[in-house]
């Protein structure tokens, strides 16, 4: 009887319905719905009735393979989907075990960050079961016997090599995994092409026999990963240019960091405080893009030598770990370089995340970048606002750094909130500011009104724009009296002018409810830097620095800058844009 191709469907249907309730029920973990539950029902019955059509079919004879060297196609696939599947699960657990500990109390974040490594085990299992299931489809009881005591020697090699890994990492921790993965990677490599070579002849009829199309694609599997190793390693290019930079001379602002609620204090010792917004800095971190990461670097340091802020705030995507144009997927080494520029100019600074400083391939996750923000923070650098404890919310870096008076009045109450990066419903599927950072932000603005006996006056600076920028935009083009233009314009040449998330968020409506705060600031449209006041509030693109990102745009120069806030004692504040033109041209460069 011949493995036919009504056979060769139920196998896969079977498999697949195999891996449809493992799915779902990692789906239940998370989401406990009704729903998911009727799924599992319904896959369980159909894969109870899938088994036992498999079972009479098994019992009805041996099938014969339809092809020559079918068998040891099979048998080959499921050697290497062993050593695939051990490696998958591997990986999966680094990542549960970094979200675990990193986010001990968050299902929906742990959930996350292991969905991915997950979804390419379970692919795996997949196949391995299809191909399992074919051999024994094809197989008498004595070969069956053989096959299943090699592979079981395989997967016991393979498991023994990434749980001595494990443990040691988890012993030395995190930063010992993500530091030798790549070289442990390749070593396992090795380990699978010698087996390949040699003990893999034990259950094949031809071990091996070298190809052409073997040749190429061990040869660019091998160059890829040579690739993706140079561009995940930390690299810091820009050093030597950064050590020698002299301090600046800036009025020195007290800061108290209060360690029960992870907020910062800063104390005027002027009637005025100028903070110097700062956006889309874009450092590659590789060789190719040291010139231009250099160039930025240059124009921030102009920025802040010309407009002497007593604060920095940069509003997202620092770093550009975006492989194919940078060349480099480390953001840490961008991230360390800022900080120590930073340190070396002693300018206060503090930071929201863009969508683009921690990619999808990027070295450092967010979580892994948090930590190393933490270590340059301010008890490490005396210059970097970054909180050591911060709110249990969507996001990260969501803070509010509060500043007072000589008087010690509160004059405002600076909201850094993380707009996220991407929803993972589609490429540029933009993220948005979420419901629970909104209550955050709610009982933030209710507790300083509350300690203060007044409406407080607040900002709130992150990356991505509202939909309330589009909506302004759109009716400053059809010339309504709704809005107000202060100043410059938007350029942005993607089809939408403003590239805000297609999900709405609650923060304006709140926002416009409670009365706080008076304006907002943005970045992430390099083009883009217009200023519009609609429903009272003052909505701010930041002026961008980027080099490297946009095509062209290192040639482009009218959108390059700063944005200066001048806040007064009387919480009332100004705000200008600082071209980067404007600065050379009064110093005649």
């Amino acid at each position: 009887m011949k493995l036919t191709g009504k056979i060769k469907i139920t196998i896969y249907l079977h498999a697949l319905l195999g891996t449809a309730v493992l799915d779902t029920v990692a789906d239940i973990l998370q989401y406990h719905t009704l729903l998911n539950w009727l799924f599992l029902a319904m896959y369980i019955s159909l894969f109870t009735i899938s088994t036992n059509k498999i079972k009479k079919d098994f019992k009805t004879g041996i099938y014969e393979s339809p092809k020559q060297g079918y068998k040891d196609i099979i048998r080959k696939r499921i050697n290497n989907l062993i050593f695939l599947a051990v490696y998958l699960l591997a990986i999966y657990f680094i990542n549960l075990y970094g979200a675990i500990i990193n986010s001990p109390r968050k299902i929906n974040e742990i959930y996350t960050a292991t969905r991915l490594p997950y979804t390419w085990l379970l692919f795996a299992c997949f196949l391995l079961y299809i191909n399992i299931l074919l051999l024994r489809a094809i197989s008498n009881k004595d070969d069956l016997k053989k096959y299943i005591k090699y592979y079981q020697r395989q997967w016991v090699i393979a498991s023994a090599f990434w749980l001595l890994y494990l443990c040691a990492g988890f012993n030395l921790g995190m930063q010992f995994i993500y530091g030798s993965f790549f070289i442990v990677t390749f070593t396992y490599l090795i380990i699978i092409l010698i087996n390949n070579f040699t003990v893999r002849k034990k259950i094949t009829d031809v071990n091996f026999v070298w190809k052409k199309q073997y040749t190429i694609t061990l040869l660019s599997v091998t160059a890829l990963f040579c690739v993706v190793s140079y561009m995940r390693r930390d690299t810091y290019y820009l050093q030597g240019y950064i050590n020698q930079l002299p301090r600046l001379k800036q009025n020195t602002v007290p800061i108290v960091y209060r360690e029960n609620d992870g907020v910062y204090e800063l104390h005027m010792e002027t009637d005025e405080f100028k903070i110097l917004q700062l956006t889309d800095i874009h450092l590659g971190g590789s060789i190719s893009s040291m010139l231009k990461d250099k160039k930025a670097l240059e124009a921030v340091y102009k920025e802040i030598e010309y407009t002497n802020p007593d604060l920095v705030i940069v509003t997202g995507d620092m770093s550009f770990p975006l492989g194919i144009i940078s060349l480099s997927l480390n953001n840490g080494s961008s991230v360390s370089q800022f900080a120590a520029f930073m340190r070396n100019l002693n300018i206060p600074w503090a930071f929201t995340f863009g969508n683009h400083d921690t990619e999808s391939m990027a070295t450092y996750t967010i979580d892994n970048i948090c930590d190393l923000y933490e270590s340059l923070s301010f008890k490490t650098s005396g210059t970097l606002l970054f909180p050591y404890r911060q709110p249990d919310i969507t996001g990260r870096n969501n803070q509010v750094i509060e500043l007072y008076n000589k008087d010690g009045s509160l004059n405002q109450a600076l909201f850094l909130i993380d707009s996220n990066s991407y929803t993972g419903n589609g490429l540029n599927d933009y993220d948005y500011i979420h419901d629970d950072q909104v209550r955050w932000y709610e009982i933030e603005v209710k507790r300083l009104n509350k300690e203060t006996g007044n409406l407080i006056s607040s900002m709130a600076f992150f990356h991505i724009p509202l939909q309330q920028y589009r909506d302004a935009y759109e009716l400053y083009v059809n010339g309504s009296d709704k809005v107000k233009h202060y100043f410059g314009s938007n350029d942005e040449e993607m089809i939408d002018k403003v590239c805000c998330s297609d999900h709405p968020s609650l923060i304006f409506d709140k926002i416009t409810e409670l009365g706080s705060t008076k304006a907002l600031f943005c970045g992430h449209d390099h083009y883009n830097n217009m200023s519009l006041e609609y429903h009272g509030i003052r909505l701010t693109y930041g002026m961008s620095i980027d080099y490297l990102a946009m095509p062209g745009i290192e040639k482009s120069e009218n959108q390059r800058g700063g944005t200066l806030i001048t806040i007064h004692k009387d919480s009332s504040f100004d705000i200008k844009q600082i071209p980067l033109n404007y600065i050379l041209n009064k110093r005649g460069e």
